[in-house]
């Protein structure tokens, strides 16, 4: 009997393991998914259906499960129940971080096991979301026309910037994921570094100065460096622009595909060192968040990045709480030399859930709903907690027309000015599935190249190497 039982054990945990891909990043492709795996793909069918009109909940089921990496959607469930009073279903969150990976296996799991504990409602970051909307998982997420949401008119109402829809849409060409958080791009400079430089720190001449284009940006560096500072603190700064300017992702026709842009990357991080136009530090490291507060020996003009850095990263870092205090108030944003984004949170709705209407209804208050008592105009104005809070970008540039972006940190600049149009600059049509795990290739054999310690050509041949190696792609 044990014998036996060990054998169904066994057979059990394979049928898992095969599902789920044992969280390995070698996954096979679902069975029902068609062999395209770039999104910049031009003939994706478009959904003309229209939205459910049968969608309920089943009345036995009395909680909603949700999976999530951060408490912040579970939080925007508070305020969700406090304006819906009538709302009965228990709110479930299963928060995992992203660290070390955990997050990715543990959903698939969840997602391929179904049952009482399946989710209702997931998250994916712009990292690896289209794995959930486009790629080997996506056959679980529902379109949200099948959750009741009249998308179309909705879409149109809220503005919503067209790379978050094309990134959240399926290759059947239904729309199964949006975010509520806007991460289009700008380039983040000081003004008393643009004054003592260029004799102004006004956001339209700074533009120009650094681009459009990389050349007006490197010129930009070489006029800073004659003063004695450095454009940016490290490569890392410029990578996200680089990578989310591309024409195309790093996987074409299920080969690996190096962008001319992003070989280029290679003489972008090389004359970065070489000119001492950086610090030579990496993002997410305590000399990063140095230059951010003055803290090292060559003062950094500026970071290029979306307002969650500015809110969440530099604000906590620039060693003041109100400006004249460390680099607080010393700080604009205007347009980049690139159109890119960095980062994101798509929601996403489960077929198999039993509590459709419901998750369709959420969904729509955090992605859609543009009015004043919808997520994003309590998360542009600062307001989802009380007044005073933190203001952000959101996905709806309706909402960020109406609302006030002036961010004292930035002494007291309009951001939205500035981050609405960027959100219409980017793309979502070079996103792949494997972005996390292939980005980190480059960027280490990169800097492998910048220092010297190998040939370009090294670089490139070692990196298509580790991708060769390391995942389900061709390389040539």
């Amino acid at each position: 009997m044990k014998r036996i039982l060990a054998t169904i054990l066994a057979c059990t945990l394979l049928v898992t393991m095969l599902l789920t891909g044992c969280g390995q990043e070698k996954n096979p492709p679902a069975p029902d998914k068609p062999a395209q795996n770039d999104p910049a793909t031009p003939d994706k069918p478009v959904d003309t259906a229209p939205p459910a009109t049968d969608v309920a909940d089943d009345p036995s089921v009395k909680t909603l499960n949700l999976w999530t990496f951060t408490d912040e959607v579970p939080k925007m469930m508070d305020k969700f129940k406090e304006l819906n009073p009538d709302f009965s279903l228990e709110i479930k969150p299963t928060i995992i971080a992203t660290t070390d990976g955990a997050y990715q296996p543990a959903l698939d799991q969840a997602l391929a096991g179904g049952g009482a504990d399946a989710p209702d409602m997931y998250c994916a970051e712009s990292a690896f979301v289209l794995k959930y909307t486009q790629g080997d998982a996506y056959q679980f997420a529902a379109p949200y026309k099948d959750l009741g949401i009249d998308v179309d008119k909705l879409l149109k109402e809220a503005d919503i910037a067209q790379y978050t829809v094309d990134i959240g849409t399926n290759p059947d060409g239904q729309l199964v994921g949006l975010g509520y958080q806007a991460t289009g791009g700008a380039f983040i400079y000081r003004r008393s570094l643009a004054k003592d430089t260029w004799g102004t720190d006004d956001p339209a001449t700074i533009t120009g100065k650094i681009g459009p284009g990389w050349d007006k940006f490197f010129a930009a560096a070489a006029e800073l460096k004659a003063k004695g500072y450095g454009i940016v603190s490290g490569d890392g700064d410029l990578w996200h622009a680089v990578e989310g300017a591309s024409e195309k992702g790093w996987i074409v026709d299920d080969k690996l595909y190096i962008d001319p842009s992003r070989e280029a990357f290679l003489d972008y991080s090389k004359s970065l060192k070489d000119n001492g136009w950086h610090n030579d530090t990496q993002d997410w490291t305590d000399a990063w968040f140095a230059d951010m507060k003055d803290a090292s020996n060559m003062k950094v003009f500026g970071f290029f990045g979306p307002a969650w850095l500015i809110n969440y990263v530099m604000a906590g870092n620039s060693g003041g709480e109100k400006i004249g205090e460390g680099t607080y108030g010393d700080w604009a944003v205007c347009e980049p030399p690139v159109g890119f984004f960095w980062g994101g949170t798509w929601v996403i709705g489960s077929r198999s859930s039993k509590v459709k209407k419901s998750v369709g209804d959420i969904i729509e208050w955090i992605t859609l709903d543009s009015s004043d008592t919808g997520l994003q105009y309590f998360w542009a104005n600062g307001t989802l907690n009380g007044p005073g809070g933190t203001k952000d970008t959101v996905a709806s540039g309706t909402v960020m027309k109406k609302s006030d972006g002036k961010v004292e940190f930035l002494g007291n600049q309009n951001m939205f000015d500035v981050f609405v149009p960027a959100g219409q600059f980017a793309t979502g049509k070079n996103k792949t599935q494997y972005d996390e795990t292939i980005n980190t290739h480059w960027r280490n054999q990169v800097r492998e190249y910048a220092n010297g310690n190998k040939s370009r050509d090294q670089a490139i041949a070692d990196f298509k190497q580790l991708v060769a190696d390391n995942l389900d792609v061709m390389v040539d």
